[in-house]
Parts: structure tokens; sequence; C-alpha cells
């Protein structure tokens, strides 16, 4: 295990670009597991979230989304996993009946890991494994306010978790 202090985003990104995957357990104590989504494997699960650092990214990976949906990703305050229908161009990955996961993640340090990664990665959180980094920053998908909500191309919005 190696210990950070805070996410040293060249050591993290240099390793991810390398192997494809990383593991991080975050200040909760919980391993994530960060992966390119073509390394992604059916036999892996569907519990899998797209990680975004800039709404334009939502493109790539959704269904284009009116612009109330877009609103309401881009003004939430809190941590939120929307379920949405998959772009045509993503064949293969962890959705259900062509739906999903996808968090825009708007915390600082996180979104600047993200961003140097420069693009949607895959997360599993609590992924048990146990050769990960190390740092006592929170994951913000993983604060009890955490919302979960059905956002469709058209603006319909149905909470799955509030």
């Amino acid at each position: 295990m190696k210990k950070l202090i805070a996410l040293d985003h060249s050591q993290l990104v240099a390793a991810f670009r390398d192997k494809g995957v990383l593991h991080i357990k975050e200040g909760n104590g919980k391993v994530l597991t960060l992966l390119k989504p073509d390394l992604w494997k059916p036999e892996m699960g569907h519990d899998w979230i797209f990680l975004l650092f800039d709404l334009f990214q939502i493109r790539s990976i959704c269904e284009p989304f009116s612009e109330v949906s877009l609103d309401i990703i881009e003004y939430a305050n809190k941590p939120t996993v929307y379920h949405s229908p998959a772009n045509r161009i993503v064949k293969d990955g962890p959705m259900i009946d062509g739906v999903l996961k996808f968090s825009l993640i708007m915390e600082p340090i996180w979104n600047k890991l993200l961003f140097q990664i420069s693009q949607p990665v895959l997360v599993k959180i609590d992924s048990k494994e146990s050769n990960a980094y190390q740092t006592p920053l929170l994951f913000p998908l993983l604060s009890p306010s955490t919302k979960e909500m059905f956002l469709g191309p058209d603006g319909d919005v149905k909470i799955i978790k509030g």
C-alpha cells in the first residue's frame, strides 16, 4: 500500500495510463477501482459508474440531453449518480437494459485527477483490492447525502434515491 498525503496526480495518472486500472483506498477506508472503459468485461459485473470531470463528456457516453437535464447536472449541489440511456456508440459496458450510470465529480481534487486522466473513467466502489494507493481524502460519492436520479434525453427526471 502506497500512502499519499494528498492525491499525487502525476504518480496516479502515470500508473493509470500504464496499466489502465488504479486502486485507491480513500479516507472512508473504501477501495475505489478506476478502470479504462475499454478494459471492462461483463464478468466484472455491472456495478460500475462512469466518472466525468466536465459536462461535455456526457455526450461521449449518453444520448443527447435536453437543456433541463443538463441544468440539473450542472447545478446539483450534492454528489449525484445519474442513470441515463447509453449513447449508441457505447457498444459494451456496464449497463443494464441500455442504461448506464455516471457522475460528474465536482470536488476539486478528485476533479483534477479525472481531468489529468482526460477521458471518462469507470469506478467500482469498495472493490476490496489490497494493492492500493491510500489517501485521507474522502471520495464524494461515498457521502451519505449522495443522490441517484434517472435522467432521460427528453427531460424526464425520476428520483431514485433522494
